[in-house]
């Protein structure tokens, strides 16, 4: 998967590969070139005293080192860019796939765990390529090629390398064995720290409403002491390997001044020869060292890689069809066709076989106890979720036949709990439409029943909001979004319980100015109110994901039971309050 990964990517960036390549094998075989020189310098120089001789080498010497280091800077150039490169198109590929995702996927995967993908996991993946391009590719062509030039050296120590190699390829063989399951355990407890933390930032409010600020720390706590605990173990084996490998090395370098030793008093050998031989042992066990670093870091990535995959290859439910249609026949109708709908491993459907239609202006509202499937009823108009059976239509179009800019063009949506984004109130409105004037945003703001309010802060439409719209109040924040959603121009207005945080009094003043003002457009109510529905064209009454009635308020009165005890319990707690 991660090799796949790698080269899906790197693939596009193919004359900085061959940089990479080039300059790499150049600034190796200067490496490889400089104990010989230097053996020279020694064997036939310093001890036949030749000055000449070594002035010359030495500045030979001097200029393959310069070229090597110069060949080493513009490798790690060349690969640095083609990393940065893939993590960015990474990034943006994981982006724009998670951006088509349904709800049913984000909900799958969590959303902390899809940042931790997009950060974090690329990072690795990113982290793996800069090394690979420079040590990874180093490593072999310094141990094969010090191979070589030792046996050039002195066949007679060769077998100390027979020795020492396979050693050290065992000792990080069995540490990467038992690193790679760690790595995989490290990524999921990353994910678990990013939820805790992402909930207690966006529930900050409620974590201290209700003093759960030591219970949510203690949570936190628990989260991160998962991470301590997996990355201890890490850690310990990193801290045993680097010892051994370096006990390895000091070894099989005392073994070569030993027997190198005994070689030279033997007379089979030269001084300069042996520190040749040295150095080359030096290069050797460095590459497998490299190599060795290498096959650490490459189970790490490679799980950073398999997570990010997951993502990429994961197939979406919301999908587009292969000849979208584009041109709507009508404009704002609405029709749910016996459309049932079940979430993915639900032991039942959250809705059952739902009809009604709503024509061009007509306002259809959406009444229910909780969880009786209203929310996910009209999420199916716009295709955050698609209808397991039954069809819907929007705008005279199939929605899974329909464009999806189109489609969504179409629709202005007002969430249950609506999201404003950093910036200011100007650019939330104009998240709807971008080329908005500032007359259509306060047009939009009078009909909202915002712009008072917004008049009354020193900077009005300039005015800046945190994300999540956290500084201003959930009244404020319900008006803003359906000002948003007015500003978008849609044939089809979709309110999910989207007066739930305004009093009475505003409440009917915006409904009253949503039907003078937007008569063309049809409006898909969702209430828990009676009161915001009773001037509604129809009324769908639900009842555990089934209709329990559909007409108007006075034909509801006479056939809907359900209708009834609504009315009935609203108005008790109506008037327990006034007694209160």
């Amino acid at each position: 998967m991660l090799l796949k990964l790698l080269i899906r990517y790197l693939s596009r960036y193919r004359l900085l590969l061959v940089g990479v390549l080039v300059f790499q094998f150049a600034s190796a075989l200067a490496a490889l070139f400089l104990p010989t020189l230097n053996a020279d310098l020694i064997d036939t120089g310093v001890t036949q005293g030749d000055v000449g001789y070594i002035v010359r080498t030495g500045l030979w010497m001097l200029v393959v080192a310069l070229g090597q280091i110069l060949a080493a800077i513009v490798a790690t150039f060349c690969a640095a860019r083609a990393a940065m490169a893939l993590g960015r198109d990474i990034r943006h590929d994981v982006f724009a796939k998670v951006s088509s995702f349904s709800e049913r996927e984000v909900s799958a995967f969590g959303s902390g765990s899809l940042i931790t993908r997009n950060t974090n996991d690329v990072q690795q993946v990113q982290m793996l390529a800069v090394l690979s391009a420079t040590m990874l590719i180093m490593a072999p062509m310094m141990a094969i090629g010090g191979i070589i030039m030792a046996l050039r050296q002195d066949v007679g120590l060769s077998w100390i390398l027979g020795i020492s190699i396979p050693v050290l390829l065992i000792v990080a063989g069995i540490i990467v064995s038992r690193m790679v399951p760690l790595f995989r355990v490290f990524q999921t407890r990353i994910d678990a720290v990013n939820r805790v933390m992402r909930e207690q930032l966006t529930g900050v409010r409620v974590v201290r409403a209700f003093v759960r600020e030591k219970i949510e720390a203690q949570r936190f706590r628990a989260a991160n002491t998962d991470i301590m605990i997996v990355g201890r173990k890490v850690g310990s084996l990193f801290v045993l390997m680097f010892p051994l490998v370096m006990l390895v090395l000091n070894v099989t370098i005392v073994g070569v001044v030993w027997f190198g030793g005994l070689e030279i008093e033997a007379g089979n050998t030269e001084i300069g020869t042996l520190f040749a031989f040295m150095q080359y042992v030096g290069q050797i066990l460095g590459g497998v060292m490299m190599a060795s670093f290498m096959a650490i870091m490459i189970p790490r990535a490679a799980v950073s890689a398999e997570r990010i995959s997951e993502v990429l290859d994961s197939r979406t439910t919301l999908v587009e069809p292969e000849s979208p249609v584009s041109e709507m026949p009508t404009r704002g109708e609405v029709a749910f066709d016996h459309v049932s709908f079940t979430y993915p491993g639900a032991e039942k459907p959250v809705l059952s076989d739902i009809s009604f239609r709503a024509d061009p202006g007509e306002t259809v509202a959406i009444i229910g106890s909780t969880g009786a499937g209203k929310t996910t009823l009209i999420s199916l108009i716009p295709r955050l979720f698609d209808a397991t059976d039954g069809s819907v239509s929007a705008q005279g179009v199939n929605v899974t036949q329909a464009d999806l800019d189109v489609l969504w063009r179409g629709i202005g949506l007002v969430p249950q709990r609506p999201f404003l984004f950093t910036g200011t109130i100007a650019s939330n409105l104009r998240f709807g439409r971008e080329d908005a004037t500032d007359e259509e945003l306060w047009h939009a703001l009078e009909i909202a029943q915002a712009a008072d309010f917004v008049r009354d802060k020193p900077d009005g439409l300039d005015t800046r909001i945190a994300q999540g719209g956290t500084n201003v109040s959930g009244g404020q924040r319900q008006r803003l979004a359906i000002a948003r959603a007015i500003v978008h121009q849609p044939d089809i207005l979709v309110f999910d319980d989207s007066f739930s945080a305004l009093d009475l009094t505003t409440d009917a003043r915006l409904r009253q100015a949503l039907w003078r003002e937007l008569p063309h457009v049809t409006k898909i109510v969702v209430a828990q109110r009676v009161s915001t529905i009773t001037d509604a064209d129809r009324i769908l009454v639900l009842d555990d994901g089934r209709s329990a009635g559909l007409g108007t308020h006075d034909e509801l009165i006479e056939t809907s039971e359900t209708y009834r005890e609504i009315i009935a319990s609203q108005r008790g707690a109506e008037e327990k309050g006034v007694t209160a």
